[in-house]
């Protein structure tokens, strides 16, 4: 069963409203959303959502350091990064930190639900 319940963290409020519009169309429920690393592990104990989906630039923690907290954290849910660098040593380092996929900025909704649906 896909991920369902999800948790957008990046720190750009265009970008969150812009992914939230795509999920919820797509039948997905936004369970929360954090403009920082920091936030975003807090947010991802506390409301144990199936999906987060982390920029890889943000304050308070980028997203490795959060994806690495997170996955440390040994919830069942699955990792997403979110990044307008898509060169190769950063999908690299996304995966050693615990992300299952990745998105290119900016997201289009069929490239959104791909990386998705590869999950």
């Amino acid at each position: 069963m896909p991920p369902k319940r999800v948790l957008i963290a990046d720190d750009t409020e265009f970008f969150r409203t812009a992914l939230k519009d795509i999920l919820s169309r797509a039948g997905y429920e936004v369970v929360g959303e954090a403009s920082n690393g920091a936030e975003a592990i807090e947010l991802a104990m506390t409301l144990r959502p199936d999906l987060v989906i982390l920029d890889v630039v943000m304050p308070a923690k980028n997203g490795l350091e959060a994806a690495r907290a997170i996955s440390a954290l040994n919830l069942p849910l699955k990792i997403v990064m979110c990044t307008s660098l898509g060169y190769e040593p950063i999908v690299e380092e996304a995966v050693k930190a615990g992300a299952s996929g990745y998105i290119i900025k900016p997201p289009s909704e069929s490239k959104v639900l791909a990386a998705l649906k590869a999950l």
